[in-house]
């Protein structure tokens, strides 16, 4: 395969037959903006004329969707690992024969690991879209044809609007929806909150299927979709499950190591003047982040100061925040757990929000840039503050982007990881896997200390005599490799490309390589230094 190079890394010349160009540097190429495609526009004369456009099943709405071999198929992720749509999707498609077929879901959850029985008997080609746990770990192996296409949830956004991403069949699982198509995250037993993820779909598909377990008279109102969008409506018997939008990596962590991570960052945002009346923050849905959160409620109750806004994912944490007055508003991309979803449903000042508006590379400013300082999580960071969300050391492809690259423009991004996980340094000479530019973080927080990136002098200054524990990255680096016996083995990786990794700006910005240790069923054995 024919690679060209950004700043020290090969990526592929193109990925599944689209040209790729690459990264130049933040800020440096501007996408056109202007759409290579486009879904045909539609009359009213096609649609019935008393507004009901329900399919009497799964399977013949993606009959009178015209399915067929090599279509590229598109579902959103509000459901995280309780969605229960996508698997019946490509249960039907594989009834009905059709083959090649390509799924671009805006992120993909281990719920998802049967689909790996739809790759190997063709159904399915190929996923671009993230690829978490088994699936992931079934690419790393090389067993999926073509490329996986990781990009942030922004960058999603601008490939649909640019039409580098073409959708012929886009799926909304919704827990509300009337018969017209107008529907709801908020309403029915299987609520999960916000569905932003799914406009740019609805928008710029081909074909667009809700399918819902909570059908409504019309309107379904407030909805998050609305009806004009949608070409068709199936009514099934469940969704999924809505208890499992909490998964593992929304639980607030009991490790003491990461308690001293959280507290470290909410001191560091107060002591360097981030932290005052009208400031507004976004953190993730990870255990550490989410102390962070209850860390920095705590500081903020002492300083007597209150939020304007907090960018979500919700969680019962911030909802709490609102609840109590401690932040005026909550501008939500997704629930990480029921309290979210509640509290969307009923506050008037918790706001649902899409990718069109946080994120959007065309937008004319987007929120993502109005947040003061992002907590936010990595895999690996190196010596020049470059960092790694998608591989670990041992080169498997374990996680999404999701918001992570966008969430990065923010006025300080801050990185809160543990020095070493499973005696395995996190601080490396080189990342894995790219996917950030270190001038996108500012600041490195560990439980041995904090690194702020040398580019941002007004940090440094501000935090001049400060108790906190501020080091340099290669002083953390030297201490964690020291306690684990040395620097990680590298990752076992063919020169095979197995995906690539996108800048928001959809530039190419390194390449995911096939991990050379496995086994005869394709499952990656993991590689760590000292094991």
């Amino acid at each position: 395969m024919e690679l060209s190079l950004t700043p020290g890394r090969p990526v592929p010349a193109s990925a599944n037959g689209r040209p790729l160009t690459p990264f130049q540097g933040v800020g440096a190429v501007i996408p056109s903006g202007q759409r290579k495609s486009g879904p045909r526009v539609r009359s009213v004369a096609e649609y019935p004329p008393n507004g009901d456009k329900r399919a009497p099943s799964l399977r013949e709405a993606l009959r009178q969707a015209g399915l067929r071999d090599g279509m590229t198929i598109s579902s959103h992720h509000h459901l995280r690992d309780g969605d229960g749509v996508m698997l019946r999707v490509f249960d039907e498609a594989a009834a009905l024969g059709v083959r090649g077929l390509v799924w671009a879901p805006s992120a993909a959850f281990p719920c998802h690991a049967r689909l790996i029985e739809r790759l190997r008997d063709g159904t399915l080609q190929r996923i671009e879209g993230s690829l978490n746990g088994p699936l992931g770990e079934y690419a790393s192996a090389g067993n999926m044809q073509g490329l996986a296409v990781l990009q942030s949830h922004g960058g999603r956004y601008r490939a649909l609007q640019d039409g580098d991403l073409r959708v012929d069949i886009a799926i909304i699982a919704a827990p509300a929806a009337d018969f017209f198509g107008n529907c709801s995250g908020t309403q029915g037993p299987s609520a999960c909150g916000p569905l932003g993820f799914a406009l740019g779909d609805a928008q710029y598909a081909e074909h667009v299927i809700v399918v819902t377990d909570h059908l409504v008279p019309f309107p379904c109102a407030p909805w998050a979709i609305q009806g004009t969008l949608v070409d068709q409506v199936v009514v099934v018997d469940s969704i999924g499950d809505p208890t499992r939008i909490v998964s593992g990596t929304t639980q607030v962590t009991r490790s003491p190591d990461r308690l001293l991570i959280a507290e470290y960052a909410a001191r560091f945002v107060r002591e360097a003047g981030i932290v005052r009346d009208g400031f507004s923050f976004q953190a993730g849905a990870g255990g550490t982040s989410l102390a962070f959160t209850l860390a920095l409620r705590e500081h903020m109750r002492e300083m007597g100061v209150k939020a304007r806004f907090v960018r979500g994912g919700s969680t019962r944490y911030i909802v709490e925040m609102l609840e109590s007055g401690m932040t005026d508003y909550i501008l939500d991309g997704q629930s990480f757990d029921l309290e979210g979803v509640r509290s969307l449903r009923d506050n008037p000042r918790h706001l649902q929000t899409n990718p069109s508006i946080t994120y959007n590379y065309h937008g004319k400013g987007n929120v993502a840039a109005l947040v003061d300082c992002a907590v936010l999580g990595a895999t690996e960071v190196d010596l020049d503050f470059n960092a790694n969300v998608v591989t670990h050391s041992d080169g498997l492809l374990l996680h999404g982007i999701g918001g992570w690259q966008d969430a990065l423009f923010a006025g300080c991004a801050i990185l809160a990881v543990p020095s070493f996980r499973d005696r395995v340094p996190v601080i490396k000479d080189r990342v894995t896997t790219l996917c950030a530019p270190g001038e996108m973080i500012d600041v490195v927080v560990t439980e041995r200390g904090i690194a702020i990136n040398p580019r941002r002098e007004d940090l440094v200054a501000s935090l001049r005599g400060t108790s906190l524990p501020l080091r340099t990255l290669a002083s953390l680096k030297a201490e964690a490799e020291a306690i684990c016996g040395g620097p990680p083995l590298p990752a076992p990786l063919t020169d095979r490309p197995v995906g690539v990794v996108t800048w928001v700006d959809g530039t190419a910005l390194d390449t995911v390589w096939q991990v050379g240790s496995v086994d005869n069923v394709g499952n990656v054995r993991k590689v760590w230094s000292g094991e």
